[in-house]
Protein backbone atom coordinates (compact mmCIF):
# COMPACT_ATOMS: atom_id res chain seq x y z
CA UNK A 1 0.00 0.00 0.00
CA UNK A 2 1.49 3.97 -0.78
CA UNK A 3 -0.53 7.11 -0.19
CA UNK A 4 0.86 10.25 -1.11
CA UNK A 5 -1.27 13.26 0.81
CA UNK A 6 -0.55 16.97 -0.23
CA UNK A 7 -1.30 20.19 2.23
CA UNK A 8 -2.17 22.47 0.23
CA UNK A 9 -0.27 25.80 1.59
CA UNK A 10 -0.14 29.54 0.77
CA UNK A 11 3.75 29.29 -0.61
CA UNK A 12 4.02 25.51 -1.05
CA UNK A 13 2.72 21.95 0.03
CA UNK A 14 3.86 19.56 2.56
CA UNK A 15 3.58 16.00 1.09
CA UNK A 16 2.97 13.06 3.27
CA UNK A 17 3.62 9.59 2.09
CA UNK A 18 2.34 6.35 3.76
CA UNK A 19 3.83 3.67 2.87
CA UNK A 20 5.39 0.41 4.78
CA UNK A 21 9.62 0.49 4.81
CA UNK A 22 9.11 4.13 3.59
CA UNK A 23 11.49 5.20 6.02
CA UNK A 24 14.55 3.62 4.70
CA UNK A 25 13.55 4.49 1.42
CA UNK A 26 13.41 7.87 1.86
CA UNK A 27 16.53 8.46 4.20
CA UNK A 28 18.85 7.48 1.39
CA UNK A 29 17.14 9.30 -1.03
CA UNK A 30 17.96 12.12 1.56
CA UNK A 31 21.09 11.51 2.23
CA UNK A 32 22.54 11.52 -1.42
CA UNK A 33 23.23 15.10 -1.54
CA UNK A 34 26.33 17.51 -0.55
CA UNK A 35 24.20 19.39 1.28
CA UNK A 36 24.35 19.40 5.76
CA UNK A 37 21.73 16.68 6.65
CA UNK A 38 20.73 16.42 10.49
CA UNK A 39 19.40 13.37 11.59
CA UNK A 40 17.91 13.82 15.42
CA UNK A 41 17.05 10.29 16.16
CA UNK A 42 15.40 8.72 19.47
CA UNK A 43 18.03 6.60 21.03
CA UNK A 44 15.30 4.20 21.38
CA UNK A 45 15.04 3.62 17.44
CA UNK A 46 18.73 4.29 16.41
CA UNK A 47 19.04 1.36 15.15
CA UNK A 48 16.69 2.47 12.34
CA UNK A 49 19.24 3.94 10.45
CA UNK A 50 21.70 1.61 10.18
CA UNK A 51 20.93 0.75 6.81
CA UNK A 52 21.27 4.25 5.49
CA UNK A 53 25.41 4.87 4.49
CA UNK A 54 26.25 8.13 6.05
CA UNK A 55 29.06 10.29 4.81
CA UNK A 56 30.91 13.27 6.02
CA UNK A 57 28.05 15.69 5.84
CA UNK A 58 25.59 13.43 7.27
CA UNK A 59 25.26 14.89 11.16
CA UNK A 60 23.34 12.12 13.51
CA UNK A 61 22.07 13.48 16.88
CA UNK A 62 20.82 11.25 19.09
CA UNK A 63 17.94 12.32 21.64
CA UNK A 64 15.88 10.04 24.39
CA UNK A 65 12.59 11.21 23.43
CA UNK A 66 9.86 12.00 26.61
CA UNK A 67 7.90 14.76 27.19
CA UNK A 68 11.07 15.94 29.31
CA UNK A 69 13.22 17.09 26.13
CA UNK A 70 10.21 19.62 25.41
CA UNK A 71 11.97 22.02 27.51
CA UNK A 72 13.98 25.20 26.66
CA UNK A 73 17.72 23.52 28.14
CA UNK A 74 16.90 20.72 25.17
CA UNK A 75 16.04 23.10 22.86
CA UNK A 76 19.19 25.82 23.53
CA UNK A 77 21.70 22.25 23.88
CA UNK A 78 21.01 21.27 20.11
CA UNK A 79 20.45 24.44 18.20
CA UNK A 80 24.13 25.43 19.61
CA UNK A 81 25.43 21.97 18.61
CA UNK A 82 23.75 22.55 15.15
CA UNK A 83 25.63 26.07 14.70
CA UNK A 84 28.50 24.45 16.24
CA UNK A 85 28.20 21.94 12.99
CA UNK A 86 27.53 25.19 10.76
CA UNK A 87 24.34 24.23 9.76
CA UNK A 88 23.08 26.05 6.61
CA UNK A 89 20.47 27.63 4.88
CA UNK A 90 20.89 24.71 1.88
CA UNK A 91 20.76 22.43 5.58
CA UNK A 92 17.94 19.60 6.26
CA UNK A 93 16.63 18.59 9.62
CA UNK A 94 15.41 14.95 9.73
CA UNK A 95 13.26 14.54 12.80
CA UNK A 96 13.04 10.23 13.37
CA UNK A 97 11.01 9.48 16.88
CA UNK A 98 7.67 9.87 18.24
CA UNK A 99 5.66 12.90 19.17
CA UNK A 100 8.14 15.14 21.38
CA UNK A 101 10.74 14.71 19.07
CA UNK A 102 8.72 15.96 16.17
CA UNK A 103 7.50 18.68 18.21
CA UNK A 104 11.32 19.66 19.51
CA UNK A 105 13.08 19.78 16.16
CA UNK A 106 10.34 21.21 14.01
CA UNK A 107 10.41 24.26 16.34
CA UNK A 108 14.21 24.18 16.25
CA UNK A 109 13.79 23.94 12.13
CA UNK A 110 11.44 26.87 12.54
CA UNK A 111 13.68 29.02 14.31
CA UNK A 112 17.50 28.29 13.79
CA UNK A 113 18.87 30.41 11.09
CA UNK A 114 14.85 31.58 11.03
CA UNK A 115 13.99 28.25 9.24
CA UNK A 116 15.66 24.96 7.31
CA UNK A 117 14.50 22.62 5.34
CA UNK A 118 12.45 20.24 7.63
CA UNK A 119 11.57 16.24 7.35
CA UNK A 120 9.35 14.31 9.65
CA UNK A 121 9.79 10.57 9.74
CA UNK A 122 7.43 9.67 12.85
CA UNK A 123 7.84 6.17 14.63
CA UNK A 124 4.35 6.18 16.73
CA UNK A 125 0.89 5.91 16.04
CA UNK A 126 0.23 8.75 17.80
CA UNK A 127 3.12 10.90 15.87
CA UNK A 128 1.54 9.39 12.72
CA UNK A 129 -1.39 10.37 13.01
CA UNK A 130 -1.07 13.70 14.83
CA UNK A 131 1.79 15.56 16.06
CA UNK A 132 3.61 14.84 12.54
CA UNK A 133 0.54 16.28 10.62
CA UNK A 134 -0.15 20.23 10.64
CA UNK A 135 3.01 21.83 11.43
CA UNK A 136 2.48 23.13 15.14
CA UNK A 137 6.00 22.80 16.81
CA UNK A 138 6.43 23.64 20.42
CA UNK A 139 7.79 23.05 23.92
CA UNK A 140 6.53 23.24 27.69
CA UNK A 141 6.72 25.78 30.50
CA UNK A 142 6.12 25.07 33.86
CA UNK A 143 2.75 27.05 32.73
CA UNK A 144 1.43 24.59 30.17
CA UNK A 145 2.46 22.24 27.26
CA UNK A 146 3.01 23.59 23.97
CA UNK A 147 2.55 27.27 24.93
CA UNK A 148 6.09 28.41 23.48
CA UNK A 149 6.23 27.12 19.83
CA UNK A 150 5.90 27.73 15.75
CA UNK A 151 3.65 26.52 13.16
CA UNK A 152 6.32 25.33 10.11
CA UNK A 153 5.19 22.74 8.31
CA UNK A 154 6.90 19.60 7.07
CA UNK A 155 8.52 19.78 3.48
CA UNK A 156 7.79 15.68 4.07
CA UNK A 157 6.15 13.65 5.95
CA UNK A 158 7.11 9.74 6.04
CA UNK A 159 4.79 7.58 7.51
CA UNK A 160 6.06 3.97 7.46
CA UNK A 161 3.34 1.31 9.56
CA UNK A 162 5.92 -1.54 10.02
CA UNK A 163 7.93 0.34 12.65
CA UNK A 164 4.69 0.48 14.67
CA UNK A 165 5.31 -3.23 15.89
CA UNK A 166 8.05 -1.85 18.15
CA UNK A 167 5.33 -0.25 20.14
CA UNK A 168 3.75 -1.19 23.31
CA UNK A 169 0.15 -2.13 23.24
CA UNK A 170 -0.20 1.22 25.93
CA UNK A 171 1.81 2.91 23.19
CA UNK A 172 -0.38 1.71 20.18
CA UNK A 173 -3.53 2.94 22.25
CA UNK A 174 -2.37 5.94 22.86
CA UNK A 175 -2.31 6.50 19.64
CA UNK A 176 -6.09 5.67 19.02
CA UNK A 177 -7.22 8.06 21.14
CA UNK A 178 -6.53 10.06 18.72
CA UNK A 179 -7.98 7.91 16.09
CA UNK A 180 -11.52 8.23 17.79
CA UNK A 181 -10.98 12.01 17.76
CA UNK A 182 -11.15 12.16 13.89
CA UNK A 183 -14.00 10.42 13.95
CA UNK A 184 -16.25 12.30 16.71
CA UNK A 185 -15.50 15.50 15.59
CA UNK A 186 -16.21 14.54 12.00
CA UNK A 187 -17.33 11.39 10.86
CA UNK A 188 -19.88 9.31 11.90
CA UNK A 189 -19.52 6.05 9.53
CA UNK A 190 -15.74 6.21 10.77
CA UNK A 191 -16.78 5.75 13.91
CA UNK A 192 -19.21 2.94 13.78
CA UNK A 193 -15.96 1.54 11.49
CA UNK A 194 -13.98 1.76 14.48
CA UNK A 195 -16.18 0.79 16.83
CA UNK A 196 -16.41 -2.79 14.43
CA UNK A 197 -12.57 -3.39 14.31
CA UNK A 198 -10.74 -1.15 16.60
CA UNK A 199 -9.47 -5.15 18.16
CA UNK A 200 -7.65 -5.48 14.32
CA UNK A 201 -6.23 -2.34 14.77
CA UNK A 202 -4.97 -2.45 17.77
CA UNK A 203 -3.27 -5.68 16.61
CA UNK A 204 -1.67 -3.59 13.52
CA UNK A 205 -3.65 -5.53 10.82
CA UNK A 206 -2.48 -3.90 8.15
CA UNK A 207 -5.89 -3.67 6.10
CA UNK A 208 -7.07 -2.12 8.79
CA UNK A 209 -4.34 0.03 11.14
CA UNK A 210 -3.46 1.86 7.22
CA UNK A 211 -6.89 2.81 6.72
CA UNK A 212 -7.27 4.14 10.23
CA UNK A 213 -4.07 6.29 9.70
CA UNK A 214 -4.52 7.44 6.18
CA UNK A 215 -8.56 8.34 7.29
CA UNK A 216 -6.89 10.62 10.00
CA UNK A 217 -4.98 12.61 7.95
CA UNK A 218 -7.14 13.16 5.72
CA UNK A 219 -9.72 14.60 8.33
CA UNK A 220 -6.97 16.47 10.12
CA UNK A 221 -5.60 17.92 6.79
CA UNK A 222 -8.98 19.26 5.90
CA UNK A 223 -9.08 21.28 9.11
CA UNK A 224 -5.39 22.28 8.27
CA UNK A 225 -6.03 23.63 5.25
CA UNK A 226 -9.17 25.46 5.95
CA UNK A 227 -7.36 27.06 8.95
CA UNK A 228 -3.06 26.36 9.39
CA UNK A 229 -2.78 28.60 12.35
CA UNK A 230 -5.66 28.64 14.14
CA UNK A 231 -7.26 31.54 13.32
CA UNK A 232 -11.40 30.96 12.95
CA UNK A 233 -13.55 29.44 16.09
CA UNK A 234 -16.14 28.30 13.69
CA UNK A 235 -16.94 24.53 12.98
CA UNK A 236 -14.07 25.22 10.11
CA UNK A 237 -11.48 25.76 12.65
CA UNK A 238 -8.38 24.00 13.42
CA UNK A 239 -9.03 24.69 16.92
CA UNK A 240 -11.98 21.68 16.63
CA UNK A 241 -8.72 19.35 16.53
CA UNK A 242 -8.33 19.93 19.84
CA UNK A 243 -11.53 18.42 21.00
CA UNK A 244 -10.16 16.69 24.60
CA UNK A 245 -7.20 18.28 24.72
CA UNK A 246 -8.45 21.50 27.54
CA UNK A 247 -8.97 18.92 30.12
CA UNK A 248 -6.15 16.19 28.73
CA UNK A 249 -3.15 18.67 28.53
CA UNK A 250 -3.89 19.87 32.14
CA UNK A 251 -3.75 16.17 33.32
CA UNK A 252 -0.59 15.69 31.52
CA UNK A 253 1.13 18.45 33.31
CA UNK A 254 -0.15 17.65 36.85
CA UNK A 255 0.72 13.64 36.40
CA UNK A 256 4.50 14.80 35.20
CA UNK A 257 4.51 16.57 38.74
CA UNK A 258 6.65 14.88 41.77
CA UNK A 259 4.31 11.93 42.99
CA UNK A 260 1.80 10.85 40.49
CA UNK A 261 1.76 8.13 37.84
CA UNK A 262 2.51 8.09 34.65
CA UNK A 263 0.08 9.19 32.23
CA UNK A 264 0.13 8.54 28.14
CA UNK A 265 -0.70 11.86 26.00
CA UNK A 266 -3.61 9.40 24.16
CA UNK A 267 -4.69 8.21 28.20
CA UNK A 268 -5.05 11.85 29.14
CA UNK A 269 -7.08 12.82 25.89
CA UNK A 270 -9.07 9.78 26.33
CA UNK A 271 -10.31 11.29 29.60
CA UNK A 272 -10.38 15.06 28.15
CA UNK A 273 -12.85 13.64 25.24
CA UNK A 274 -14.75 11.84 28.23
CA UNK A 275 -15.29 15.01 30.19
CA UNK A 276 -15.72 17.64 27.67
CA UNK A 277 -18.28 14.74 26.32
CA UNK A 278 -20.06 14.99 29.94
CA UNK A 279 -20.40 18.68 29.37
CA UNK A 280 -22.01 18.17 25.80
CA UNK A 281 -24.70 16.08 27.25
CA UNK A 282 -25.38 17.93 30.68
CA UNK A 283 -25.50 20.93 27.95
CA UNK A 284 -28.34 18.87 26.45
CA UNK A 285 -25.99 18.60 23.34
CA UNK A 286 -25.51 14.89 22.93
CA UNK A 287 -28.18 12.27 23.34
CA UNK A 288 -27.62 9.95 26.39
CA UNK A 289 -27.40 7.06 23.81
CA UNK A 290 -24.89 8.43 22.26
CA UNK A 291 -22.81 9.47 24.93
CA UNK A 292 -23.03 6.14 26.91
CA UNK A 293 -21.99 4.65 23.10
CA UNK A 294 -19.11 6.24 23.55
CA UNK A 295 -17.96 5.78 27.13
CA UNK A 296 -18.70 1.92 26.55
CA UNK A 297 -16.25 1.95 23.61
CA UNK A 298 -13.23 3.84 25.70
CA UNK A 299 -14.19 0.84 28.10
CA UNK A 300 -13.83 -2.02 25.23
CA UNK A 301 -10.64 -0.21 23.72
CA UNK A 302 -9.31 -0.32 27.53
CA UNK A 303 -8.83 3.68 27.19
CA UNK A 304 -9.55 5.56 30.55
CA UNK A 305 -12.00 7.98 30.82
CA UNK A 306 -12.21 9.44 34.50
CA UNK A 307 -9.50 10.97 36.65
CA UNK A 308 -9.67 12.01 40.02
CA UNK A 309 -6.96 14.54 39.48
CA UNK A 310 -9.54 16.08 37.84
CA UNK A 311 -10.89 18.10 40.78
CA UNK A 312 -7.22 19.23 41.87
CA UNK A 313 -7.30 22.95 42.05
CA UNK A 314 -4.11 22.95 39.94
CA UNK A 315 -5.88 21.16 37.13
CA UNK A 316 -8.44 24.27 37.27
CA UNK A 317 -5.43 26.75 36.92
CA UNK A 318 -3.97 24.99 33.79
CA UNK A 319 -6.99 24.98 32.47
CA UNK A 320 -7.85 28.54 32.52
CA UNK A 321 -4.25 29.00 30.70
CA UNK A 322 -5.40 27.13 28.00
CA UNK A 323 -4.86 28.44 25.11
CA UNK A 324 -7.81 28.82 23.60
CA UNK A 325 -9.52 30.98 26.29
CA UNK A 326 -10.19 34.39 26.64
CA UNK A 327 -11.17 37.31 28.66
CA UNK A 328 -10.81 34.85 31.45
CA UNK A 329 -13.84 32.56 30.30
CA UNK A 330 -13.30 29.16 29.15
CA UNK A 331 -13.77 28.03 25.41
CA UNK A 332 -14.03 24.47 24.68
CA UNK A 333 -14.75 22.26 22.18
CA UNK A 334 -17.76 19.99 22.25
CA UNK A 335 -19.87 17.93 20.14
CA UNK A 336 -23.55 18.22 19.30
CA UNK A 337 -23.77 14.51 17.96
CA UNK A 338 -20.93 11.70 16.76
CA UNK A 339 -19.25 13.19 13.58
CA UNK A 340 -20.37 16.64 15.03
CA UNK A 341 -18.13 19.31 17.06
CA UNK A 342 -18.28 22.49 17.65
CA UNK A 343 -16.88 25.65 19.30
CA UNK A 344 -18.42 26.82 22.74
CA UNK A 345 -17.36 29.93 23.96
CA UNK A 346 -18.02 31.72 27.75
CA UNK A 347 -17.64 29.24 29.60
CA UNK A 348 -16.82 30.02 33.69
CA UNK A 349 -14.72 27.56 36.19
CA UNK A 350 -17.85 27.44 38.56
CA UNK A 351 -20.12 26.13 35.55
CA UNK A 352 -17.70 23.79 34.68
CA UNK A 353 -17.01 22.49 37.85
CA UNK A 354 -21.36 21.91 37.79
CA UNK A 355 -21.56 19.63 34.55
CA UNK A 356 -18.33 17.66 35.97
CA UNK A 357 -20.08 17.31 39.20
Amino acid sequence: MKKIINIKRINKKSTIYVQEGSIIKHLKKETNTNNKIFIVVDSKIKKIIDKVKLNKNIYVIKIKGSENIKSIDSYWKTILMLLKLKVDRNSTLIAIGGGTVGDLVGFIASTVLRGVRFILMPTTLLSQVDSSIGGKNGINTSFGKNLVGTFLQPDKVVIDPSVLKSLSLREIKSGYAEILKYALINNKSFYFWLNKNYDKILNLNKPFINKAITKSIYIKSKYIQLDEKEKLINSSSRAILNFGHTFGHALETIHMSKGYKKITHGEAISIGMALALKISYKMKKISNLEYRNIISHLEKVGLPHSDKLIYNKKIMTLIMSDKKNSNNMINLILLKKIGRAYFERGLNIKKIKIFLN
